[in-house]
């Protein structure tokens, strides 16, 4: 176990506002609005499971449909940091403790992640509050995200290079991601090494020189693109609070994330427009078509990628008026978390 002085937190993701008295938060809207929302969930109990698994079924099937509900509480701990943070009330930051120790006591990490993205949420609820969680919570915590990122860096160094197949498309992209945020969370130096390392990998594996992606070519959909890029440019959000600049940082190949942003931006503007899904090569993407899922045929709708690019703002204000075309307002959360956009 951590003592109590290593187990804290270091990555401070969010520029969550300090302790704002109750005069200033009731003027500010979103603020309220989050507060809100996490006020109906203050007394709820933690819904841990030891598994999730949502990946490659479809609704109803296996334990999605529990899996689904059972993630929601990653979120509530995320929001409810953030409530804590901006109005300083305890049961806010009760409510992460009970959520966090909870969670991190009983999940088992598969390394599937599809299934473990959302993960996020914890780990930000955790940056958000370990100087004032107790040290019980903060050594699981530490402990948890440890063994879920050394997990994910031995896996991806296991694998041959080149990599290929699910260790280059956007399965990589939230491993990354995971990688990245525990890292500088627990503000350990050989993950976070490791985590600059596999992100600088995977943007040459991913993302061409013209700043297309692997997911583009092998699922024929914008849809893929988004769901690639959101988790990678939310590394590079974490790296960015340790002054690095991921966004610009350039792989061996010539490719930046930026670069794959650009491509991307004349399609959420609607100066170029696509059918979804036409030529994928997965079977996968087929079978969720035949089951009338939305957004599975047609044309791709640009607000879809909205959070995406309000993410990409907080690192290059240039992609400000493309979130705010795409939706006028951020997440709640994100606008709690990171209001301003980067100049």
């Amino acid at each position: 176990m951590l003592t109590a002085s290593a187990a804290h937190a270091a990555m401070n993701f969010c520029a969550a506002p300090a302790m704002q008295t109750s005069e200033r938060t009731n003027a500010d809207p979103g603020v309220k609005a989050l507060v809100n929302a996490v006020q109906s969930h203050v007394d709820d109990r933690p819904r841990p499971r030891v598994t999730l698994h949502t990946e490659g079924t479809l609704p109803h099937e296996g334990i999605r449909d529990e899996s689904i509900e059972a993630e929601k509480d990653l979120d509530l701990m995320r929001d409810a940091a953030l409530a804590w943070r901006a109005t300083g009330n305890e049961r806010y930051l009760h409510l992460v403790d009970r959520f966090l120790l909870a969670w991190t006591t009983t999940y088992r990490p598969s390394f599937n992640p599809i299934d473990e993205t959302n993960f996020e949420s914890l780990i930000l609820a955790y940056d958000l509050t370990a100087s004032a969680l107790p040290v019980k919570t903060r050594n699981a915590a530490n402990a948890f995200i440890g063994k879920m990122v050394n997990g994910y860096v031995a896996d991806i160094d296991k694998q041959p290079r080149p990599l290929k197949g699910t260790y280059r498309n956007n399965w990589q992209s939230h491993r990354v991601k995971l990688i990245a945020m525990g890292a500088f969370t627990i503000d350990d130096r050989k993950l976070i090494n490791a985590a600059q390392r596999l992100f600088v990998e995977h943007i040459g594996d991913n993302i061409a020189p013209d700043g297309a992606t692997v997911d583009f070519a092998e699922r024929d959909a914008l849809h893929y693109v988004t769901y690639d890029l959101q988790p990678l440019v939310t590394a590079a959000l974490a790296a960015r609070r340790h002054n690095r600049n991921w966004l610009r940082e350039r792989a061996p190949s010539g490719a930046k994330l930026a670069d794959a942003l650009d491509w991307l931006t004349p399609y959420a503007l609607g100066a170029k427009m696509h059918d979804e899904f036409v030529h994928s090569s997965v079977a996968f993407d087929a079978k969720r078509r035949e089951a009338g899922l939305p957004g599975f045929t047609g044309q791709w709708e640009p607000k879809n990628a909205a959070e995406l690019f309000h993410l990409a703002a907080r690192l290059d204000g240039r992609y400000a008026p493309v979130a705010l075309r795409l939706a006028p307002t951020p997440p709640a959360w994100l606008a709690v978390c990171l209001p301003l956009a980067a100049r």
